[in-house]
């Protein structure tokens, strides 16, 4: 199946939405996942800053999707997905800097497929559910493992800034039910699995989460991580990929810190 690709880009202090196609980028008058009505304008993609693919009123996440994962992390199966929320100002684009938030703790990087929902959700059936999805992405978990051991919840530890990079585009008409989701770190390759050893599928995902949401269009939802999660440092490279797709590239580096936090 071809697949379509959508992004967001900058020319100078213009910022629109527009569809790839080759090396050329169509603007489109509003968001891609509302509409796709192009405005006839076409620019060079190298004459463009890529920025944030998307704009969720919600941002998801689903943990403990892999089994090699939950048996990394010392955790048990709980028989249903694992979801909460992550802020979307913890968005960060392509070629971004992840600014580490406490560099004494423990930081780690987790590679993940991400969903961009297409249409409104609700109470979807999971034989429905593809159909409600506009297309997919790249996205990374930065997650603080040491506030995770000592909170109960998982939403602060998972939320700073730049905590959540994604693109560098969304694909649409794309299937995501078998392809390569890997890892490397200063090129090193630490996560590589396929995404049919996901133990709940994309559709299962949203077709469980529209039963307590309801689900709009341009909402992202984080399908899990494989094995092979560790820790991150400032200087790092850091570049994720699903399939061939054009890969998502973010450096680290250590966040600026005015104050105290709590």
């Amino acid at each position: 199946m071809f697949m379509r690709t959508f992004g967001a880009f900058r020319s100078g202090d213009r910022f629109f939405y527009g569809e790839l196609r080759g090396e050329d980028v169509h603007a489109l008058a509003k968001p891609y996942w509302i509409d796709l009505q192009p405005t006839g304008q076409v620019f060079r993609i190298a004459d463009l800053q890529i920025d944030l693919p998307v704009v969720p009123s919600k941002l998801i996440a689903v943990g403990l999707n892999y089994a090699d994962h939950i048996a990394e992390m010392k955790r048990t199966p709980l028989g249903t997905p694992l979801i909460w929320f992550k802020a979307p100002s913890s968005l960060l684009p392509h070629n971004g800097a992840i600014g580490i938030a406490f560099p004494e703790h423990q930081t780690d990087f987790e590679a993940e497929v991400a969903v961009v929902i297409g249409k409104t959700a609700k109470n979807v059936a999971v034989e429905r559910a593809l159909d409600l999805v506009f297309g997919y992405t790249i996205a990374l978990d930065i997650s603080d493992r040491d506030l995770q051991k000592s909170e109960k919840q998982f939403g602060r530890c998972k939320s700073f800034d730049t905590y959540t990079p994604i693109g560098p585009f969304v694909y649409a008409d794309a299937d995501v039910a078998d392809v390569s989701l890997e890892l490397w770190q200063n090129g090193e390759l630490r996560q590589s699995t396929r995404t049919s050893r996901m133990i709940y599928s994309v559709a299962q995902i949203v077709s469980f989460a529209s039963q307590s949401l309801t689900l709009l269009p341009g909402d992202v939802i984080l399908t899990g991580t494989p094995s092979g999660v560790g820790p991150i440092h400032a200087g790092d490279q850091l570049e994720a990929a699903i399939d061939n797709w054009p890969h998502l590239r973010n450096r680290v580096v250590i966040a600026q810190r005015v104050g105290s936090q709590l």
